[in-house]
């Protein structure tokens, strides 16, 4: 096991090696996943582990926790929204390979040369798992139905001016 998750690896060495890396990474260093959040302070925990399967598909296992500072969609406070995501990626050369992956493995297609960032795919990860509309855990809900009052009623009315016209 190593702490330290170079910023690119050769995928298919670390494969053959069967490497495994554990660490954490500040979420201020993460500038995509950056703009979804209310502040940068936090960090996230991580498990990138590279191997084979019993089939000999070639995989990276990526493993995160991590608590994102949001904003509320109700309350228009922040909170701590906790994530965990898990995922294996199949490694494949080539986009007709992806067929051939076992169900339970989403396809990473790797480049000729093997360079893989796999910092870059703990931040995709984490993107993916923010919430589109985040809310607080017990935030109340707001009620759906405002009714108008009878006098909005009146102005909105489009016979409210022809109404008064022919009291004139």
């Amino acid at each position: 096991m190593s702490a330290d998750l170079p910023e690119v690896i050769d995928a298919w060495r670390m494969v053959a090696s069967r490497r495994v890396f554990e660490g954490r990474r500040p979420l201020s260093a993460m500038l995509r996943l950056g703009g979804a959040l209310q502040s940068t302070e936090g960090e996230a925990a991580y498990v990138v582990e590279f191997g084979q399967d019993a089939f000999q598909v070639p995989f990276v296992a990526l493993r995160a926790e991590a608590g994102l500072p949001l904003q509320c969609q109700r309350s228009l406070q922040e909170f701590v929204q906790p994530i965990r995501v898990e995922q294996r990626f199949g490694l494949i050369r080539d986009e007709a390979d992806e067929a051939a992956l076992p169900p339970g493995y989403e396809a990473l297609l790797v480049p000729e040369d093997g360079s893989l960032r796999p910092l870059d795919l703990l931040e995709d990860e984490l993107i993916l798992a923010v919430p589109l509309v985040p809310v607080a855990p017990g935030s109340e809900a707001v009620e759906r139905d405002w009714p108008a009052s009878a006098e909005e009623e009146a102005r909105a009315s489009p016979f409210a001016a022809l109404a008064a016209l022919k009291k004139q």
